[in-house]
């Protein structure tokens, strides 16, 4: 008998799997196109990254925030023996991620028009299957698919810092990947774990299946203390190393440095998302107890983390540094944010990963740009370029804002609710935000200020060319989201606002409660019929 895919949605076709599979689709045929055909090659990319894209778009228009159960649902018996599943799903919170996924990997593919003159037709393939494998974590309601997909990312990231990266790229790849696959090595321990405990209960309490790492049915039973500390820790260090935080950051500046642009936009975009999309997913529904007691213990690796790298930012003098350790100061904040385990907190970490994504992707684009130009990251090497290039100039300054949060822009709205949050959870972590804000506004100003003003004294400055059209179609779109989210952003929280609620119900209950179906209780109208 063959299993049947069932879905939750009135499409009438496997979408998730369509946007997570294209990508994956267009490296296949990559393969078999000659590689001398580069512009071909290219295009095929690019016509594929667009296609998961627009199916992203399509299904995002027929997402419904009107209920809290997981949509658009595909389930698969995979490994019937073990309790494994080929199951996918969303709900507001990874259908953005997905959408952010789609479309960094779109823009990037096509900031390589130039960049990328050697092995094209590997660095495709590596930049369609790295999107493959991301989409899958985000889409993964099988905690077995999830760490399938959360391994394999590894090493097409690792392939595009090594072939295409700068001067030590090899030794940044190494570094990259042996710490991420230490990352991932400690979490199995933490799964096994979780799927054991599952079952014993399903033992004691004589249910049909025995096994299973179906993560809505993971998220019912009830773990005891003393495993939640061990699996925690094991499952967290995987998470943190990701992130990354405060001490496993070391690999992130390497990795940025000498990875190129395309690889750079994507591993800030949306792979260090992973780490913490982990603790969203896994960590928090199904340690609910032990992730409330560490909150004290993840804020202030928050906080470090908050200052540290905006300290160190300060005293960079390589463009691309200085954006990688802003990435630690800003992944301090979204931590922080989300384990206030406040509805507002919660929501502003949630949109703060969506408002890094843009605003730090874009400044690498642009520090892309800049580096395609002259061939130098120094910011020494730069001054008055906004004489030279005023289109560029002004672009600049918006993304700049954007990153240090002005009014207006979409950085304000998710910096304000983690403040709003973090003062009705303890006013201590909301003047630590405060002094990271102003850290953050202090040496992003100073990078514009040093690249783009002042006077254009260097020969080899004043013979730059503005953008030209495919450039300003890699930026525009992050401009357009970036006022958007800011002077609207409505629409973004009410997407995630049912998987919020969810995620705080989750995230407080006590212990015996851990048998109850884990969505908001307090909630009306609240859809259980289809979270199995």
């Amino acid at each position: 008998m063959i299993p049947s895919i069932t879905y939750q949605s009135q499409l009438g076709f496997p979408g998730l799997s369509i946007i997570t599979f294209t990508p994956l689709l267009g490296a296949l045929v990559i393969m078999f196109i000659n590689q001398e055909r580069k512009q071909l090659i290219q295009i095929t990319a690019l016509t594929f990254a667009v296609i998961s894209l627009i199916f992203g778009l399509y299904i995002f228009t027929q997402f419904s925030t009107a209920g809290h159960s997981m949509q658009f649902v595909e389930k698969y018996s995979w490994i019937p023996s073990l309790g494994v599943s080929y199951h996918l799903g969303v709900d507001g919170i990874s259908i953005l991620l997905i959408l952010l996924t789609a479309m960094l990997d779109a823009i990037s593919i096509l900031s390589t028009w130039k960049a990328i003159t050697e092995r094209v037709k590997e660095f495709m393939i590596c930049m369609l299957i790295l999107e493959t494998c991301i989409i899958g974590v985000f889409v993964s309601l099988d905690l077995f698919l999830f760490y399938m997909f959360w391994e394999v990312m590894l090493v097409p990231m690792y392939f595009i810092i090594a072939l295409w990266g700068g001067e030590r790229r090899l030794y940044s790849a190494v570094k990259f990947f042996i710490y991420t696959l230490i990352g991932s090595l400690v979490m199995i321990p933490g799964i096994l774990l979780i799927y054991f405990n599952y079952h014993q209960y399903a033992l004691q309490h004589n249910l049909s299946q025995l096994y299973t790492f179906n993560l809505l049915k993971l998220y019912t039973v009830p773990i005891p203390m003393a495993k939640q500390f061990w699996i925690f820790i094991t499952l967290s260090l995987g998470f943190a190393i990701k992130v990354p935080l405060v001490p496993f950051h070391t690999w992130l500046p390497d990795a940025h440095t000498d990875a190129p642009t395309a690889g750079s936009v994507v591993l800030a975009g949306v792979l260090l998302k992973v780490g913490i999309y982990g603790f969203l997913r896994i960590s928090i529904p199904i340690l609910p107890q032990i992730s409330r007691q560490a909150v004290p213990y993840i804020a202030v690796v928050a906080i470090i983390g908050i200052v540290y790298g905006a300290a160190l930012a300060l005293a960079q003098t390589d463009i691309k540094r200085l954006i990688a350790y802003s990435s630690v100061s800003h992944m301090g904040f979204i931590m922080l944010g989300l384990f206030l385990f406040n509805q507002r907190g919660l929501e502003g970490g949630i949109l703060q990963m969506i408002n890094h994504g843009l605003s730090t992707s874009a400044l690498f684009l642009i520090a892309g740009l800049i580096y395609e130009r002259r061939h130098t990251r120094m910011i020494a090497d730069f001054g008055g370029l906004y004489h030279q290039l005023p289109v560029f100039g002004v672009l600049f300054a918006i993304v700049t804002f954007s990153s240090i949060g002005l009014p207006g822009l979409n950085g304000f709205v998710g910096e304000f609710l983690i403040l709003l949050g973090a003062f009705e959870a303890n006013a201590v972590y909301a003047w630590f935000l405060v002094l990271g804000i102003l850290l953050g506004a202090a040496y992003t100003l100073w990078l514009y200020q040093r690249i783009m003003m002042g006077k254009l004294d260097n020969p080899e400055n004043q013979k730059l060319k503005d953008l030209d059209a495919r450039e300003l179609v890699t930026l525009i779109p992050f401009i357009i989201l970036m006022f958007w989210i800011g002077l609207y952003p409505t629409p973004w929280l009410n997407v995630m606002r049912p998987a919020v609620e969810t995620l705080v119900v989750q995230a407080n209950r006590p212990l015996d409660l851990g048998a109850s179906p884990q969505i908001p209780l307090a909630v009306e109208k609240v859809d259980t019929e289809n979270w199995f």
